[in-house]
Protein backbone atom coordinates (compact mmCIF):
# COMPACT_ATOMS: atom_id res chain seq x y z
CA UNK A 1 0.00 0.00 0.00
CA UNK A 2 2.67 2.51 0.86
CA UNK A 3 4.75 1.77 -2.42
CA UNK A 4 0.95 2.51 -4.36
CA UNK A 5 0.46 5.42 -2.20
CA UNK A 6 4.03 7.01 -3.53
CA UNK A 7 3.66 6.40 -6.74
CA UNK A 8 -0.06 8.03 -6.64
CA UNK A 9 2.19 11.10 -5.17
CA UNK A 10 4.71 10.82 -7.92
CA UNK A 11 2.10 10.67 -10.65
CA UNK A 12 -0.42 12.95 -10.01
CA UNK A 13 -1.52 13.57 -13.36
CA UNK A 14 -1.14 9.80 -14.79
CA UNK A 15 -4.02 9.26 -11.91
CA UNK A 16 -6.54 11.90 -12.76
CA UNK A 17 -5.92 11.00 -16.60
CA UNK A 18 -6.89 7.13 -15.64
CA UNK A 19 -10.15 8.68 -13.36
CA UNK A 20 -10.86 10.66 -16.71
CA UNK A 21 -10.72 7.60 -18.96
CA UNK A 22 -13.40 5.75 -16.56
CA UNK A 23 -16.03 8.98 -16.75
CA UNK A 24 -15.48 9.01 -20.13
CA UNK A 25 -16.06 5.47 -20.68
CA UNK A 26 -19.53 5.39 -18.43
CA UNK A 27 -20.36 8.87 -19.79
CA UNK A 28 -20.48 7.59 -23.46
CA UNK A 29 -22.15 4.31 -22.35
CA UNK A 30 -24.85 6.21 -20.71
CA UNK A 31 -24.88 8.46 -23.55
CA UNK A 32 -25.69 4.90 -25.97
CA UNK A 33 -27.94 3.64 -23.87
CA UNK A 34 -30.26 6.87 -22.31
CA UNK A 35 -30.26 8.71 -25.39
CA UNK A 36 -30.59 6.28 -28.42
CA UNK A 37 -33.28 8.27 -29.68
CA UNK A 38 -32.16 11.42 -29.04
CA UNK A 39 -30.64 13.43 -32.37
CA UNK A 40 -27.34 14.68 -30.82
CA UNK A 41 -25.42 11.91 -29.79
CA UNK A 42 -22.70 14.09 -31.31
CA UNK A 43 -22.78 16.79 -28.50
CA UNK A 44 -23.29 14.63 -25.41
CA UNK A 45 -20.37 12.96 -26.35
CA UNK A 46 -18.08 16.11 -26.94
CA UNK A 47 -19.32 17.69 -23.38
CA UNK A 48 -18.54 14.20 -22.74
CA UNK A 49 -14.52 14.38 -24.02
CA UNK A 50 -14.61 17.92 -22.45
CA UNK A 51 -15.64 16.99 -19.49
CA UNK A 52 -12.91 14.30 -18.87
CA UNK A 53 -10.11 16.89 -20.18
CA UNK A 54 -11.00 18.59 -17.22
CA UNK A 55 -10.71 15.75 -14.86
CA UNK A 56 -7.48 15.21 -15.76
CA UNK A 57 -6.03 18.49 -16.32
CA UNK A 58 -7.77 19.48 -13.06
CA UNK A 59 -4.31 19.91 -10.87
CA UNK A 60 -1.63 20.96 -13.89
CA UNK A 61 -4.56 24.13 -14.70
CA UNK A 62 -7.36 24.56 -12.33
CA UNK A 63 -8.49 27.88 -12.83
CA UNK A 64 -8.85 26.78 -16.67
CA UNK A 65 -10.54 24.01 -16.15
CA UNK A 66 -13.30 25.89 -14.09
CA UNK A 67 -13.27 28.13 -16.78
CA UNK A 68 -14.16 25.51 -19.58
CA UNK A 69 -16.60 23.48 -16.61
CA UNK A 70 -18.42 26.96 -16.58
CA UNK A 71 -18.97 26.99 -20.24
CA UNK A 72 -19.87 23.87 -20.81
CA UNK A 73 -22.29 24.11 -17.93
CA UNK A 74 -24.14 26.65 -20.01
CA UNK A 75 -23.18 24.95 -23.29
CA UNK A 76 -25.63 22.19 -21.51
CA UNK A 77 -27.72 24.87 -20.42
CA UNK A 78 -28.57 26.60 -23.86
CA UNK A 79 -28.71 23.28 -26.23
CA UNK A 80 -30.79 21.35 -23.50
CA UNK A 81 -28.08 18.74 -23.11
CA UNK A 82 -30.03 17.57 -19.82
CA UNK A 83 -27.49 16.30 -16.98
CA UNK A 84 -26.00 13.21 -16.95
CA UNK A 85 -22.73 11.49 -15.38
CA UNK A 86 -19.94 13.64 -17.26
CA UNK A 87 -21.65 16.54 -14.86
CA UNK A 88 -20.00 14.74 -12.15
CA UNK A 89 -16.71 16.65 -13.19
CA UNK A 90 -18.23 19.71 -11.85
CA UNK A 91 -17.88 18.14 -7.96
CA UNK A 92 -14.27 17.13 -8.78
CA UNK A 93 -13.86 20.72 -10.38
CA UNK A 94 -15.17 22.51 -7.34
CA UNK A 95 -13.11 20.52 -5.06
CA UNK A 96 -9.61 20.61 -6.95
CA UNK A 97 -10.24 24.64 -6.91
CA UNK A 98 -11.06 25.31 -3.16
CA UNK A 99 -8.25 22.67 -2.24
CA UNK A 100 -5.94 24.99 -4.32
CA UNK A 101 -3.46 27.61 -3.10
CA UNK A 102 -4.51 29.91 -6.48
CA UNK A 103 -6.03 33.02 -6.48
CA UNK A 104 -9.60 33.66 -4.50
CA UNK A 105 -11.30 34.68 -7.20
CA UNK A 106 -11.72 31.23 -8.43
CA UNK A 107 -12.04 29.67 -5.36
CA UNK A 108 -15.41 31.95 -4.84
CA UNK A 109 -16.33 31.22 -8.50
CA UNK A 110 -16.11 27.91 -7.81
CA UNK A 111 -18.41 27.78 -4.94
CA UNK A 112 -20.75 30.26 -6.50
CA UNK A 113 -21.15 27.77 -9.56
CA UNK A 114 -21.73 24.64 -7.37
CA UNK A 115 -24.34 26.45 -5.46
CA UNK A 116 -26.32 27.60 -8.54
CA UNK A 117 -25.62 24.70 -10.33
CA UNK A 118 -28.84 22.64 -8.94
CA UNK A 119 -30.94 25.54 -9.52
CA UNK A 120 -30.60 25.83 -12.88
CA UNK A 121 -30.59 22.69 -13.77
CA UNK A 122 -34.07 22.49 -11.75
CA UNK A 123 -35.44 25.26 -13.95
CA UNK A 124 -34.44 24.14 -17.21
CA UNK A 125 -35.54 20.77 -16.92
CA UNK A 126 -38.00 20.42 -13.83
CA UNK A 127 -38.57 17.08 -12.70
CA UNK A 128 -41.16 14.95 -13.58
CA UNK A 129 -44.18 14.38 -10.96
CA UNK A 130 -43.17 16.68 -8.55
CA UNK A 131 -45.50 19.64 -8.22
CA UNK A 132 -45.70 21.16 -5.48
CA UNK A 133 -43.11 24.17 -4.86
CA UNK A 134 -41.84 22.62 -1.49
CA UNK A 135 -40.81 19.50 -3.04
CA UNK A 136 -39.07 20.95 -5.26
CA UNK A 137 -37.10 23.70 -2.85
CA UNK A 138 -36.08 20.37 -0.91
CA UNK A 139 -34.87 18.63 -4.29
CA UNK A 140 -33.27 21.22 -5.15
CA UNK A 141 -31.58 21.74 -1.79
CA UNK A 142 -30.31 18.06 -1.16
CA UNK A 143 -28.84 18.57 -5.07
CA UNK A 144 -26.69 21.30 -3.97
CA UNK A 145 -25.25 19.95 -0.41
CA UNK A 146 -23.20 17.69 -2.34
CA UNK A 147 -21.46 20.92 -4.38
CA UNK A 148 -21.08 22.48 -0.82
CA UNK A 149 -19.41 19.51 0.77
CA UNK A 150 -16.91 19.59 -1.96
CA UNK A 151 -15.93 22.82 -1.53
CA UNK A 152 -15.71 23.20 2.56
CA UNK A 153 -13.74 20.06 1.69
CA UNK A 154 -11.24 21.24 -0.44
CA UNK A 155 -11.28 24.81 1.33
CA UNK A 156 -10.26 22.84 4.61
CA UNK A 157 -7.71 20.93 3.00
CA UNK A 158 -6.17 23.91 1.67
CA UNK A 159 -6.31 25.54 5.04
CA UNK A 160 -4.37 22.62 6.79
CA UNK A 161 -1.83 22.59 3.90
CA UNK A 162 -0.80 25.73 4.24
CA UNK A 163 -1.03 25.52 8.23
CA UNK A 164 1.34 22.61 7.67
CA UNK A 165 3.96 24.48 5.43
CA UNK A 166 3.53 27.42 7.98
CA UNK A 167 4.85 25.14 10.62
CA UNK A 168 7.92 23.37 8.46
CA UNK A 169 8.73 27.27 7.87
CA UNK A 170 8.92 28.13 11.47
CA UNK A 171 10.46 24.93 12.38
CA UNK A 172 13.29 25.50 9.33
CA UNK A 173 13.15 29.39 10.88
CA UNK A 174 13.82 27.81 14.85
CA UNK A 175 16.74 25.58 13.23
CA UNK A 176 18.30 28.48 11.35
CA UNK A 177 18.41 30.41 14.58
CA UNK A 178 19.51 27.60 16.77
CA UNK A 179 22.45 27.34 14.24
CA UNK A 180 23.61 30.89 14.31
CA UNK A 181 23.34 30.39 18.19
CA UNK A 182 25.60 27.80 18.28
CA UNK A 183 27.63 29.50 16.13
CA UNK A 184 27.61 32.12 18.36
CA UNK A 185 28.71 30.34 21.42
CA UNK A 186 31.27 28.52 19.07
CA UNK A 187 33.25 31.95 18.71
CA UNK A 188 32.57 33.06 21.80
CA UNK A 189 34.38 30.05 23.30
CA UNK A 190 36.97 30.38 20.71
CA UNK A 191 37.41 34.11 22.05
CA UNK A 192 37.36 33.01 25.53
CA UNK A 193 39.88 30.46 24.91
CA UNK A 194 42.25 32.82 23.18
CA UNK A 195 42.08 35.18 25.77
CA UNK A 196 43.09 32.42 28.20
CA UNK A 197 45.74 31.18 25.85
CA UNK A 198 46.77 34.75 25.49
CA UNK A 199 47.10 35.72 29.40
CA UNK A 200 48.65 32.18 29.94
CA UNK A 201 51.36 32.40 27.60
CA UNK A 202 52.54 36.12 27.33
CA UNK A 203 52.31 35.78 31.59
CA UNK A 204 54.93 32.81 31.74
CA UNK A 205 57.02 33.20 28.83
CA UNK A 206 57.45 36.50 29.80
CA UNK A 207 58.97 35.52 33.22
CA UNK A 208 60.87 32.58 31.67
CA UNK A 209 62.68 35.06 29.46
CA UNK A 210 63.23 37.52 31.90
CA UNK A 211 64.55 34.60 34.30
CA UNK A 212 66.69 33.52 31.36
CA UNK A 213 68.40 36.79 30.91
CA UNK A 214 69.30 37.16 34.54
CA UNK A 215 70.35 33.20 34.89
CA UNK A 216 72.57 33.52 31.90
CA UNK A 217 74.22 37.25 33.30
CA UNK A 218 75.05 35.58 36.57
CA UNK A 219 75.73 32.44 35.57
CA UNK A 220 79.44 32.38 35.94
CA UNK A 221 79.88 35.35 39.13
CA UNK A 222 76.71 33.57 41.77
CA UNK A 223 75.88 30.23 40.55
CA UNK A 224 73.23 29.86 43.34
CA UNK A 225 71.53 32.76 41.85
CA UNK A 226 71.62 31.40 38.50
CA UNK A 227 70.06 27.87 40.00
CA UNK A 228 67.55 29.63 41.49
CA UNK A 229 66.61 31.49 38.17
CA UNK A 230 66.73 28.10 36.15
CA UNK A 231 64.08 26.50 39.26
CA UNK A 232 62.02 29.83 38.69
CA UNK A 233 61.79 28.95 34.71
CA UNK A 234 61.46 25.07 35.81
CA UNK A 235 58.34 25.88 38.17
CA UNK A 236 57.06 28.69 35.35
CA UNK A 237 56.83 26.28 32.96
CA UNK A 238 55.10 23.31 34.71
CA UNK A 239 51.97 26.51 36.00
CA UNK A 240 52.21 26.73 32.24
CA UNK A 241 51.62 23.65 30.84
CA UNK A 242 49.60 22.68 33.32
CA UNK A 243 46.48 25.92 32.59
CA UNK A 244 47.40 25.09 29.02
CA UNK A 245 46.56 21.28 29.66
CA UNK A 246 43.53 22.68 31.21
CA UNK A 247 42.32 25.39 28.30
CA UNK A 248 43.39 22.25 25.68
CA UNK A 249 40.85 19.83 27.96
CA UNK A 250 37.64 22.31 27.45
CA UNK A 251 38.06 21.53 23.34
CA UNK A 252 38.93 17.90 23.80
CA UNK A 253 35.24 16.53 24.28
CA UNK A 254 35.73 13.17 25.26
CA UNK A 255 39.33 12.97 26.03
CA UNK A 256 39.80 13.36 29.50
CA UNK A 257 42.20 10.63 30.07
CA UNK A 258 44.54 12.12 27.75
CA UNK A 259 44.29 15.47 28.61
CA UNK A 260 45.87 14.95 32.05
CA UNK A 261 45.39 16.53 34.98
CA UNK A 262 42.87 19.76 34.93
CA UNK A 263 44.11 22.48 37.72
CA UNK A 264 41.42 24.88 38.87
CA UNK A 265 40.78 27.96 37.29
CA UNK A 266 43.06 30.95 39.09
CA UNK A 267 40.99 32.82 41.59
CA UNK A 268 41.35 35.86 43.89
CA UNK A 269 43.57 33.87 46.49
CA UNK A 270 45.81 33.02 43.87
CA UNK A 271 46.77 36.74 43.09
CA UNK A 272 49.38 36.80 45.60
CA UNK A 273 51.02 33.82 44.70
CA UNK A 274 51.49 35.38 41.36
CA UNK A 275 52.53 38.68 42.85
CA UNK A 276 55.20 36.08 44.59
CA UNK A 277 56.15 34.85 41.27
CA UNK A 278 56.75 38.13 39.79
CA UNK A 279 58.78 39.15 42.48
CA UNK A 280 60.86 36.41 42.22
CA UNK A 281 61.42 37.37 38.53
CA UNK A 282 63.61 40.61 39.95
CA UNK A 283 59.78 43.10 39.55
CA UNK A 284 59.05 45.12 43.07
CA UNK A 285 55.86 44.78 43.54
CA UNK A 286 53.60 46.13 46.84
CA UNK A 287 50.48 44.36 47.12
CA UNK A 288 47.82 45.12 49.87
CA UNK A 289 44.02 43.82 50.20
CA UNK A 290 41.35 46.63 51.46
CA UNK A 291 38.33 45.25 52.82
CA UNK A 292 36.69 41.86 54.04
CA UNK A 293 37.90 38.57 51.52
CA UNK A 294 35.20 37.01 50.87
CA UNK A 295 33.60 34.32 48.44
CA UNK A 296 33.34 36.11 44.48
CA UNK A 297 31.56 34.04 41.62
CA UNK A 298 33.86 31.96 39.67
CA UNK A 299 33.91 34.34 36.40
CA UNK A 300 34.83 37.34 38.95
CA UNK A 301 37.53 35.68 40.49
CA UNK A 302 39.03 34.41 37.07
CA UNK A 303 38.84 38.33 35.66
CA UNK A 304 40.75 39.62 38.80
CA UNK A 305 43.21 37.43 38.49
CA UNK A 306 43.89 37.65 34.31
CA UNK A 307 43.72 41.66 34.90
CA UNK A 308 46.72 41.50 37.46
CA UNK A 309 48.02 39.33 35.81
CA UNK A 310 48.12 40.85 32.31
CA UNK A 311 49.00 44.35 34.09
CA UNK A 312 52.59 42.75 35.92
CA UNK A 313 53.03 41.22 32.59
CA UNK A 314 53.20 44.50 30.40
CA UNK A 315 54.96 46.30 33.63
CA UNK A 316 57.74 43.98 32.96
CA UNK A 317 57.49 44.36 28.96
CA UNK A 318 57.11 48.05 28.81
CA UNK A 319 57.96 49.81 32.06
CA UNK A 320 61.70 49.53 31.57
CA UNK A 321 64.37 49.25 33.89
CA UNK A 322 63.63 49.68 38.28
CA UNK A 323 60.04 49.61 37.61
CA UNK A 324 57.90 49.11 40.55
CA UNK A 325 54.14 48.07 40.56
CA UNK A 326 51.62 48.28 42.85
CA UNK A 327 48.09 46.12 43.48
CA UNK A 328 45.51 46.73 45.55
CA UNK A 329 42.15 44.52 45.74
CA UNK A 330 39.62 46.38 47.49
CA UNK A 331 36.54 44.49 48.51
CA UNK A 332 33.10 46.50 48.40
CA UNK A 333 29.26 45.78 49.60
CA UNK A 334 28.42 44.84 45.92
CA UNK A 335 31.84 44.33 44.15
CA UNK A 336 35.47 43.91 43.64
CA UNK A 337 37.71 46.90 42.87
CA UNK A 338 41.70 46.77 41.34
CA UNK A 339 43.83 49.27 40.71
CA UNK A 340 47.49 47.99 39.31
CA UNK A 341 50.02 50.75 38.70
CA UNK A 342 53.55 51.23 37.84
CA UNK A 343 56.01 53.63 38.04
CA UNK A 344 58.17 52.94 34.62
CA UNK A 345 57.73 54.39 30.99
CA UNK A 346 54.81 53.11 29.95
CA UNK A 347 53.24 51.53 26.71
CA UNK A 348 52.84 53.39 23.66
CA UNK A 349 49.62 55.67 23.15
CA UNK A 350 48.76 53.62 20.37
CA UNK A 351 49.00 50.00 21.93
CA UNK A 352 46.20 50.45 24.66
CA UNK A 353 44.07 52.65 21.57
CA UNK A 354 42.02 50.26 19.60
CA UNK A 355 44.72 47.64 19.08
CA UNK A 356 47.33 49.32 17.87
CA UNK A 357 47.95 49.51 13.94
CA UNK A 358 50.35 46.86 13.87
CA UNK A 359 47.75 44.13 16.02
CA UNK A 360 49.68 44.65 19.22
CA UNK A 361 47.48 45.79 22.20
CA UNK A 362 45.42 42.26 22.54
CA UNK A 363 46.12 42.35 26.29
CA UNK A 364 44.07 45.61 27.35
CA UNK A 365 41.51 44.48 24.63
CA UNK A 366 41.19 41.17 26.09
CA UNK A 367 40.68 42.77 29.80
CA UNK A 368 37.97 44.86 28.31
CA UNK A 369 36.27 41.83 27.13
CA UNK A 370 36.86 39.98 30.14
CA UNK A 371 35.23 43.24 32.16
CA UNK A 372 32.92 43.67 29.87
CA UNK A 373 30.99 39.75 30.27
CA UNK A 374 30.70 40.54 33.96
CA UNK A 375 29.16 43.63 33.80
CA UNK A 376 32.06 45.69 35.12
CA UNK A 377 34.06 49.06 34.32
CA UNK A 378 38.21 49.20 33.58
CA UNK A 379 40.12 52.27 32.61
CA UNK A 380 43.54 52.03 31.92
CA UNK A 381 45.96 54.82 30.35
CA UNK A 382 48.86 56.60 31.57
CA UNK A 383 49.07 57.77 34.92
CA UNK A 384 49.76 61.67 35.67
CA UNK A 385 52.69 61.74 37.21
CA UNK A 386 54.60 58.92 34.44
CA UNK A 387 53.74 55.02 34.41
CA UNK A 388 50.64 53.48 33.78
CA UNK A 389 47.36 52.04 35.86
CA UNK A 390 44.59 49.93 35.10
CA UNK A 391 41.55 50.58 37.23
CA UNK A 392 39.23 47.70 37.14
CA UNK A 393 35.46 47.39 39.13
CA UNK A 394 34.30 44.29 38.98
CA UNK A 395 30.03 43.96 40.52
CA UNK A 396 29.00 40.83 41.86
CA UNK A 397 26.51 40.36 39.88
CA UNK A 398 26.69 40.44 35.82
CA UNK A 399 24.58 43.97 34.70
CA UNK A 400 21.65 43.15 32.97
Amino acid sequence: MQRLYDFIRRHPTGVDTFWAVVLLGFSLLWVGTTYPAVGRPLAFGVVAVLFSLVVALRRRAPQKMLLLTVALGLVQLVLGLEPFIADFAMLVIVFTVAAHDGPRWASRLALVGGLSASTLSQLRWPMDGIDSVAATIFFTVIMTVPFALAWVLGDSLRTRRAYFAQLEERASRLEQEREAQAKVAVAAERARIARELHDVVAHNVSVMVVQADGAAYVMDSSPETAKQALETISTTGRQALAEMRRLLGILRTGEHQEAGEYVPQPDVQQIEDLVEQVRGAGLTVDFAIEGSPRPLPSGVELTAYRIVQEALTNTRKHGGPDVGASVRLVYFDDGLGLLVEDDGRGAPQEMYEDGGADGRGHGLIGMRERVGMVGGTLDAGPRPGGGFRISALLPLKPAH
